[in-house]
């Protein structure tokens, strides 16, 4: 008769056990980035304008990954925007600081970026240095008032001229300012892309470059007809399915595609949905979040926010695959 194993060996017999069956633990939803499509974008934009292109990639390039992105579009842009120099010092790459400064003229010359000076305090902290005149015409965060303009040029060498704006009124108030006194000015991000004359010396494209680039996608965990109401809010459906992605990932209820088809999102959890479901909808089915032709605009339509927010929403479904690149 054999002894009964001890503590340790019933350990070490579980360990044993544990490492010949490991423990799946994949994040059900994945985020597909097509860096083709970024290039292809930019491209675009280049043709189309017949300007220099400044890649906004600040915030992590909307989600997609600043450092893919850079890399794909190196050879295609002039530069690229950040907002602030803690976003530029691991990609070293030449372009222009958007928003407030944020480090010192020695930091900002090693990284080959100008600062944006909004300022007379800021100018004189980058006194010697090129820098980049950010002038407020109306969106009131850090661009400069028109009465600082002058005092600014006097104290430090401004290189560019740009501002933050969605009109051409914006735009024609920038020439009026600095036109003939600033050598290169810019206001065109992608919402003035389709105003020639709004696009000036070079292009400020953001969001334009990411467009159809991302395709977000999940699987369908369970499925069931529903003789009553379900979840929190006790909707009504005939068929629901279960998604393991919620709001605390940074999913919303817009609306989502199964096998093809657009359904409706019932109800967002902390980590599931329902979503709607038909007769021909089975647990592992594809759902689709994002792509597919279901664009950001119509997703940030259903949400009721910007496509900007859209992406930096879901590009944090999931860990990120990227095709397409070089």
């Amino acid at each position: 008769m054999s002894k009964p194993a001890t503590r340790a060996q019933s350990s070490r017999s579980s360990e044993r056990r544990a490492a010949a069956s490991p423990v799946r633990n994949e994040c059900p939803v994945g985020v597909e980035i097509d860096l083709s499509r970024v290039r292809a974008n930019a491209i675009s934009v280049a043709d189309r304008t017949g300007r220099p292109v400044i890649a906004v990639i600040k915030s992590d390039a909307y989600g997609l990954g600043a450092k893919a992105v850079a890399d794909c579009l190196g050879d295609v842009v002039e530069g690229f925007a950040y907002f602030s120099l803690a976003e530029a010092q691991p990609l070293r790459r030449p372009g222009l600081i958007l928003g407030p400064l944020s480090g010192s003229a020695d930091a900002h010359r090693k990284l080959s970026v100008k600062p944006a000076v909004g300022s007379l305090k800021e100018a004189r902290a980058v006194k010697g240095l090129p820098v980049a005149l950010n002038v407020d015409t109306g969106m009131r965060r850090f661009g400069c008032a028109p009465d600082q303009i002058e005092p600014i040029c006097r104290t430090c060498d401004v290189a560019e001229a740009f501002t933050h704006t969605v009109t051409v009124s914006g735009v024609r108030q920038l020439k009026r300012l600095c036109g003939g006194r600033v050598p290169r000015l810019h206001a065109a991000g992608t919402a003035l892309l389709g105003r020639p004359s709004a696009w000036l010396d070079a292009v400020r494209p953001g969001l334009a470059l990411y467009q159809g680039a991302m395709t977000v996608t999940t699987r369908l965990s369970t499925v069931q007809s529903l003789g009553g109401p379900a979840g929190y809010r006790r909707f009504r459906a005939r068929r629901a399915g279960v998604i393991l992605c919620g709001y605390a990932s940074g999913f919303a209820p817009a609306m989502v595609l199964v096998n093809g088809r657009v359904r409706r999102v019932l109800e967002v959890g902390m980590n599931t949905a329902f979503v709607e479901t038909g007769p021909d909808d089975h647990p592992g089915d594809r759902v689709v979040l994002l792509g597919d032709g279901l664009t950001e605009a119509t997703v940030a339509k259903r949400i009721g926010c910007s496509q900007h927010e859209v992406l930096c929403r879901y590009a944090r479904l999931g860990p990120r695959r990227y095709i397409g690149g070089e």
